[in-house]
């Protein structure tokens, strides 16, 4: 009897055990209470920010697209400033750059380029700056793409994305009057890659452009220097040209002297997307 007694305390444990663990998973496979569901739901399916669609200059370039940091806007200009120089010494030039604003078209689109081994191989550089990547955005992959050229005055809108205010091309009036600012008509106020525009002819429709690159990066030496290309001169496809900064002072055409006196000359310009950088 007492052994009767004994198994059926050792099953009553065992029955109170199930019980306990079967309480136990279904607390645990139920649904969470409403609120902390809902609370969960709420955090994973939070909105994403909208994009900044400021343009605190009203130059009709998005903040979004200004080079933010210091190191990067340094690297554009030290990129900038070689790939211009270093069209000079090619002997056959990229099959695009046939005129001052193509050349700055050019070195504008390939300084925010990764610089990578493939990049390298095309470009036959003799040496690199010493300025590091730009990071903020790499071309093509831009916020705008690869339409990186604003083509329409005004301030910025955030329908300007879709309405072709941007583009893959922009002339040499169009990169003066829309993707660069005035910082002045005296030379001693360009830094290297800053731009000089000038407009030629009786009707003013004709603009130019060079670039200061400063001192080369190709050459030792103290020069200061410009790059431009000429633009097509009559059959003649035109040439790219570097003259230093006392060679364009006393340019034998006075048209062509960066002075204040001279009505061609528009002044120094500097890219709007290095805006701030004083």
């Amino acid at each position: 009897m007492r052994g009767v007694l004994r198994w059926f305390a050792v099953l009553c444990v065992v029955a109170f055990v199930v019980v306990v663990c079967a309480f136990s998973l279904r607390r645990a496979l139920a649904p969470a209470p409403l609120q902390s569901s809902l609370s969960r739901t709420a955090a994973s399916t939070a909105a994403p920010v909208a994009p900044d669609f400021n343009d605190s200059f009203g130059d009709g370039t998005p903040d979004f697209l200004r080079l933010h940091d210091a190191a990067d806007r340094a690297a554009f200009r030290g990129w900038f400033t070689l790939l211009s120089e270093a069209q000079y010494y090619r002997q056959k030039l990229p099959f695009e750059i046939d005129d001052c604003a193509a050349l700055l078209r050019f070195s504008y689109r390939e300084a925010l380029r990764r610089h990578d081994s493939a990049w390298l191989s095309t470009m036959s550089l003799p040496v690199l700056p010493g300025s590091g990547e730009v990071h903020q955005y790499r071309y093509p992959h831009t916020p705008l793409g690869a339409a990186i050229f604003r083509v329409r005055d005004g301030s910025f809108a955030s329908e300007d994305l879709n309405d072709g205010a941007f583009a893959e091309f922009a002339d040499a009036k169009t990169l003066w009057r829309d993707d660069t600012y005035s910082v002045g008509r005296n030379l001693s106020q360009a830094r290297p890659g800053d731009l000089l525009f000038f407009r030629q002819s009786d009707d003013h429709t004709t603009y130019h452009a060079m670039i200061f690159i400063g001192a080369s990066q190709l050459e030792l030496g103290r020069d200061q220097y410009f790059v431009y290309h000429t633009g097509p001169q009559g059959k003649q496809p035109g040439e790219i040209r570097r003259l230093t900064v006392a060679e364009l002072m006393n340019f034998p055409d006075a048209r062509w002297r960066p002075v204040a006196s001279n009505p061609a000359f528009l002044g120094v310009y500097r890219w709007n997307i290095l805006r701030g950088d004083q």
